[in-house]
């Protein structure tokens, strides 16, 4: 009998230890245990997302993020159900996601990026030589928005313009390659400076508005022929070598090629800050409570703002994070957006009317 109760003893002692065990375990997943969240978001951000330490730092604070891209305006076409937030890259298309779904203000904005012209060194050159941009050195320079305005009412050509000639690929229509305005925000607010500029310097609030100056934004977009919906896209075939040797996309796309390649890629890049342009406010719909707090802490989280500029984000609220990290690169980017002005956005019925005047 002894015996046999000092097996029984001995199972139960080691069962004890099994639940211990498997009780301390649970409480370990407890702890490191993140929340799933799913989101929509501009494919600019992508990289951002997909970043091995963005993905630990958010874990670390508690998130899984699943995201999927989408253009900024075609985000409103989209059955959101299931999906914690819509990341849009800018305020205008999140102002209308919000009113559609009822989501409470303030939106959180973690980050914004203004909108800029990547060029070729020998486009760049001609501009400046035919006075459509000044040069500040030899990889970066400002667009002067309203000269190269007059020249697409007047349909330059590359041709036209003195110097063209030395370069066999300056040929056909002058004109910025730029995203569909009707789905993609980068192509949206291209419209919303042009109409700015050229409507000399009011920013578009009706019809009448949109009117006087739809033929040459009709000019601006119609010349490109068929349009791509991503700024990544666009931004891939620029640095690739093919396409269009003006081409709009965000600073942020600059900065990070520059910051995470050591300017592999750059070497025949000269950065052109409009002189009236248009910054991107990336902006968090939140469509529930683990979608606000999502947004919040990339507004605020030291560790993830540290990131956004590393992939060229500028965090808002302080300059000095953006000035800091990009040091290295001032030959390339204007960090203190010297002699460039911020054109306001029209709202967001006007901007989609716009568009569709401008794709025709």
């Amino acid at each position: 009998m002894r015996r046999i109760a000092g097996i029984v003893l001995a199972v139960l002692l080691i069962g004890g230890v099994v639940i211990a065990v498997v009780v301390g375990r649970q409480g370990e997943d407890k702890g490191t245990a993140t929340k799933t969240v799913r989101g929509v978001i501009g494919s600019e951000k992508a990289d951002f997302f997909a970043d091995p330490d963005v993905v630990k730092a958010l874990a670390a604070k508690g998130f899984t993020v699943r995201t999927e891209a989408s253009g900024s305006w075609a985000m409103e076409g989209l059955d959101l159900k299931g999906y914690d937030f819509a990341f849009p890259s800018s305020q205008a298309p999140a102002d209308q996601l919000a009113a559609k779904y009822h989501v409470q203000e303030p939106l959180p904005r973690p980050f914004y990026s203004p909108l800029v012209v990547v060029a070729h060194r020998s486009a760049a050159d001609v501009l400046a030589a035919n006075g459509l941009a000044v040069l500040d050195g030899k990889s970066r320079g400002t667009l002067k928005m309203a000269a190269y305005l007059d020249a697409a009412r007047h349909d330059r050509t590359w041709q036209q313009l003195r110097g063209a000639s030395r370069h066999g690929e300056l040929t056909g229509t002058l004109y910025i390659a730029s995203t569909d305005p009707e789905t993609s925000n980068s192509g949206a607010l291209y419209l919303a400076a042009a109409s700015y500029v050229a409507g000399g310097g009011k920013v578009a609030a009706n019809d009448a508005d949109v009117g006087r100056t739809a033929p040459l934004l009709h000019k601006l977009v119609s010349v490109q022929g068929a349009q791509q919906s991503s700024s990544d896209a666009v931004f891939r075939d620029f640095v690739s070598g093919v396409g269009n040797p003006l081409v709009l996309v965000y600073e942020s796309q600059v900065a990070s090629l520059l910051s995470q390649k050591h300017g592999a890629g750059a070497d025949d890049l000269v950065v052109l800050y409009p002189d009236t342009t248009v910054n991107s406010d990336h902006t968090v719909v939140p469509l529930d409570a683990n979608g606000r707090a999502l947004g919040e802490l990339l507004s605020t989280d030291p560790a993830l703002r540290r990131l956004a500029v590393r992939h060229g984000f500028r965090p808002q609220g302080d300059a000095a994070e953006f000035v800091a990290a990009t040091a290295d690169h001032t030959g390339y980017l204007n960090q203190k957006l010297t002699g460039v002005r911020q054109a306001p956005v029209p709202t967001s019925a006007v901007l989609h009317e716009m568009a569709r005047r401008a794709r025709g």
